[in-house]
């Protein structure tokens, strides 16, 4: 969606930019070391960075072997869509980690 923006004589035309956060909250209770937490999260990491083109990372809890946050943003023009690509992501995350989910913050800006 553009609008237009008055400078001085001209309009200029700004295009909207949405973007959406998430949160994901996970417990491994079997992870046993920080080695093999980093191991699976850089896989899923990685796995949705390229499937769905958004930045991803592991955010809080970096120190905890059995706790964990990935957090993951989306930059899109429309408020739908950002919030279709983040359900998106949290079902493929739910669907290939096997550690369990007990919390999503979803926020769209």
């Amino acid at each position: 969606m553009e609008h237009p923006i008055y400078l001085g004589k001209t309009y200029k035309w700004s295009v909207i930019m949405i973007i959406g956060t998430c949160k994901i909250y996970f417990r491994a209770n079997w992870v046993s070391s920080l080695k093999e937490k980093r191991m699976i999260l850089k896989s899923i990491i990685s796995k949705v960075r390229h499937r769905f083109n958004v930045s991803i990372a592991e955010i809080e809890m970096q120190d905890s072997h059995q706790n964990g946050v990935i957090g993951f943003a989306c930059v899109t023009q429309e408020t739908q869509h950002a919030d279709q690509m983040i359900q998106n992501i949290i079902n493929y995350i739910e669907n290939n980690i096997e550690a369990e989910i007990y919390d999503i913050e979803i926020e769209i800006i």
